[in-house]
């Protein structure tokens, strides 16, 4: 009899959860279905006028903007034209709720897509903010595939800050080399490191250096080189929506003489503060507003440059141009440094200003039902360099976890429990040993609806007096950030100092050198989330976790996510 009760009950949630779900993503009378069309191609760009080979959707590097408003369903039908290399799109930064199967995460909730075959995602846009879109396929994102997601309120919502137009800037590094390049070099044995982008592209768009370089290579006058440039009406006041989709570097982001007030962070509103220099990790998107409010006489500059790494990539350089002078011409002063590469305390105090706007404060429950410590380091496994959390190494199995469960595959990916803790003896400080690095594809299974808190404590690498900056970016959920740190975070006393009054929701949040971030979120949405730094070198090196809770609750796989692993079995002949 009891388990007759509890079997009821378990239906009952699920029950209640589907129904919950199905509330919150069908769209609103008035909503509109936008319906795309993407075929995803190899081109040859100059967008640094260096000539690559790039990803292309539609022949355009980056891909087209998606404007849409908050209860739009956006229907897209990703064709794979590149011949010899799959797809897989993630819409970063967009929930999921009810549509677990278009997260377009290859090995997580899909088969990736086969040369010439169609994938179509479709899902509802569920809330006002600046988000992106990307590969989620190995290391293909540095090759060009990506762009900004944009979503309005809807009609008879204002957002708490005023301005008269938008511009949106998007910020990347780029590499020569190509994406299959660089993971040889990253894999091989032993370590060959890529080093440091050849550029910093600001709307998709650089400047290499082309001396003694054939024009045939590199062409310094190609007009795809040419720099971007926004163009503002004196005394107006613009939003500017800025992204970043670097594959490596940490920025800061400035318009020469001009503050901005940053009003948005990764869809949620921020308490405005001012700031000359913005500083973005990569996976991360802000609003800020601009007025145009210097002399008009000339236009200015717009720069991008490396932080947190010592940089070899020249500044980033675009145009901010008051109209009417000419929108390519020059400014007549020398480009803004911005900030040293090293001010780590600068970077850390932006991040800890950061909190939500007073009037759409979303409270965090008091306290939290699990708690996971994971720590960051660089290890040395089978003769291979990789990242590690909790000195766990993971990877996905051929078969996307997201479909395992939904078949009880219990054979394709490791069943041990992931690890929630580390040895706090560890010195975070020094160059470990870590002779008891693994490798895994085990997962976290979380009870579904339950709060959870994940510490991120950062170490040393395996280079003497080094601690990487690490963006952290979770699937299917946003994020409480309750606070930062410096050195080991310390369970029993480290949790007083948390924000529990005002803390900021995201869904990318940067680990800073030798410190812990906390972090806290409700388990509320069913499936399985890869939880991964956005860096795409320590991504491909093993740098993720996966959250699993109530995936029972998740809908059958449809047959386009399938023909990978072992549900090759279950196609269709």
């Amino acid at each position: 009899m009891a388990a007759e009760l509890l079997q009821c009950r378990k239906s009952l949630v699920m029950v209640l959860s589907t129904l919950c779900l199905i509330s919150i993503v069908v769209p609103l009378a008035q909503s509109k279905v936008h319906n795309l069309t993407w075929e995803i191609s190899y081109q040859y760009k100059y967008l640094d006028c260096y000539k690559k080979l790039s990803i292309a959707i539609n022949g355009m590097t980056p891909g087209p903007v998606i404007s849409a408003t908050q209860g739009d369903t956006i229907v897209v039908n990703v064709v794979n034209k590149l011949l010899m290399e799959n797809v897989a799109i993630h819409w970063h930064g967009i929930r999921q709720l009810g549509t677990q199967w278009s997260d377009g995460t290859e090995g997580v909730s899909q088969c990736a897509t086969m040369p010439g075959d169609t994938f179509t995602y479709k899902f509802v846009v569920d809330k006002a903010g600046t988000y992106m879109y990307h590969s989620h396929y190995g290391m293909q994102r540095a090759s060009g595939l990506y762009g900004l997601i944009k979503v309005s309120p809807p009609a008879g919502e204002s957002e708490p800050f005023t301005y008269d137009d938008e511009h949106n800037i998007l910020l990347s590094d780029w590499y020569h080399l190509s994406s299959y390049e660089q993971a040889t070099d990253l894999t091989s044995i032993p370590y060959v490191w890529i080093g440091e982008p050849q550029s910093l592209l600001i709307n998709g768009r650089g400047k290499y250096d082309c001396a003694n370089l054939d024009a045939s290579v590199c062409n310094a006058t190609n007009p795809q080189c040419l720099p971007s440039s926004i163009t503002v009406v004196p005394g107006k006041t613009y939003r500017i929506r800025i992204a970043s989709l670097t594959s490596l570097s940490s920025l800061s982001f400035q318009i020469e003489g001009h503050n901005m007030t940053v009003v948005e962070a990764d869809g949620n509103y921020v308490e405005p503060f001012v700031t000359q220099n913005l500083y973005i990790y990569s996976g991360e998107t802000y609003s800020v507003l601009v007025t145009a409010n210097q002399s008009p006489s000339r236009n200015y500059w717009i720069t991008t440059n490396v932080v947190s790494r010592e940089p070899a990539t020249p500044i980033g350089l675009a145009i901010f141009n008051y109209s009417p002078n000419p929108a390519l011409e020059n400014p007549p002063t020398t480009p803004p440094p911005g900030p040293f590469w090293n001010d780590t305390d600068s970077r850390k105090a932006q991040s800890a200003s950061i909190k939500a706007q007073k009037d759409h404060i979303v409270p965090p429950p008091s306290s939290s039902d699990k708690v996971i410590l994971l720590l960051n380091t660089q290890n040395t496994f089978q003769g291979r360099t990789v990242w590690s959390l909790n000195n766990v190494s993971h990877y996905m199995p051929n078969t996307p976890y997201l479909i395992a469960l939904k078949k009880n595959w219990t054979d394709v990916f490791d069943q041990t429990a992931s690890p929630e803790s580390y040895d706090q003896s560890y010195d975070i400080y020094r160059v470990s040993n870590n002779t008891n690095a693994t490798s895994s594809s085990s997962i976290y299974r979380l009870t579904f609806n339950s709060t959870v808190d994940v510490i991120l404590q950062n170490a040393n690498t395996m280079t003497t007096n080094n601690s990487e900056t690490h963006p952290w970016h979770l699937h299917g959920h946003d994020f409480w950030v309750l606070g930062y740190g410096d050195g080991k975070f310390n369970l029993s006393t480290d949790t007083q100092r948390y924000n529990l009054v005002d803390p900021i929701m995201k869904n990318t949040v940067p680990l800073h050198p030798y410190g812990w971030t906390a972090l806290r979120f409700r388990a509320d949405n069913p499936g399985i989330w890869i939880f991964h730094c956005h860096i795409e070198e320590h991504f491909l090196l093993g740098m993720m976790v996966f959250f699993e809770s109530g995936s029972e609750m998740v809908s059958e796989p449809p047959q386009q996510n399938m023909g990978c692993g072992k549900t090759k079995s279950l196609m269709q002949p």
